[in-house]
């Protein structure tokens, strides 16, 4: 008989196509999963009111959080107004944070990608800084958006990796260089995350929950670009996929 696969849930971005509601998730995450933790990748859609905790955690042995050109919501984390124009997804919001908090109380293995490291830092009881071109020190760390894609996604600054941590333990790189297209990121680190990989600038990376049961890693860059031909990224989903069949 064929070993059943462990399956990974991902929650959905919910867009307006049209006139109607539609659930996604972008294709890289899901190659990712399949390819990089040979792992069958099943998409949560984020309806209101969300689906149940328990019954998501039954279902999965894992939960990938995915980045998204929405942004967390401001009031999610009691930051200023959002400026006129910035998207959000409160619908995601709404199903993200608490199926975060409940999937790393269960002891799931977790990978959390830019908006989903996002989440986790809010999840915790973090802060976001919404535009950290504008913080004093801070570099730029956005994509040219009219930039062809492979540009967008190549390396933009290094991180260094911090001892101790989860990244410390999969890789043996303590110093190398990341994509970046991001506006928000951290501003304060919630109190049961612990940094694991710092930029140039002191913009927080990467982080774990301090005393997770299981394999949680939250990382601002995306590992999932052309993951195969890179060695963090190839020991980030490896070591994921190891954790699901744990």
């Amino acid at each position: 008989m064929t070993a059943r696969l462990p399956i990974v849930g991902l929650p959905c971005d919910r867009r307006v196509l049209g006139q109607h509601p539609f659930h996604t998730v972008g294709e890289k995450y899901i190659a990712a999963i399949r390819e990089g933790t040979g792992a069958l990748p099943l998409l949560l859609p984020v309806l209101d009111p969300p689906l149940d905790n328990d019954a998501v955690l039954a279902a999965v042995d894992g939960l990938l959080f995915t980045g998204s050109p929405s942004n967390v919501a401001p009031q999610r984390y009691d930051g200023p107004a959002p400026r006129p124009g910035m998207w959000l997804d409160e619908h995601r919001d709404a199903t993200a944070l608490p199926l975060l908090r409940a999937a790393i109380a269960a002891g799931k293995p977790v990978l959390a990608i830019c908006r989903g490291f996002q989440e986790l830092n809010v999840a915790f009881g973090g802060t976001l800084h919404q535009h950290i071109e504008d913080v004093p020190g801070r570099a730029d760390h956005r994509e040219d958006k009219a930039a062809p894609l492979d540009a967008q996604y190549a390396p933009a600054h290094d991180v260094v990796v911090q001892e101790g941590g989860v990244l410390a333990r999969l890789s043996a790189e303590r110093r190398f260089a990341v994509n970046s297209l991001h506006s928000q990121g951290i501003d304060r680190l919630a109190d049961g995350l612990r940094a694991e990989a710092v930029a140039p600038d002191g913009q927080i990376e990467a982080v774990s929950p301090i005393g997770a049961k299981g394999f949680v890693l939250g990382v601002q860059w995306h590992p999932e670009w052309a993951w195969s031909s890179n060695p963090v990224s190839r020991a980030i989903f490896a070591a994921f996929g190891a954790a699901l069949r744990a």
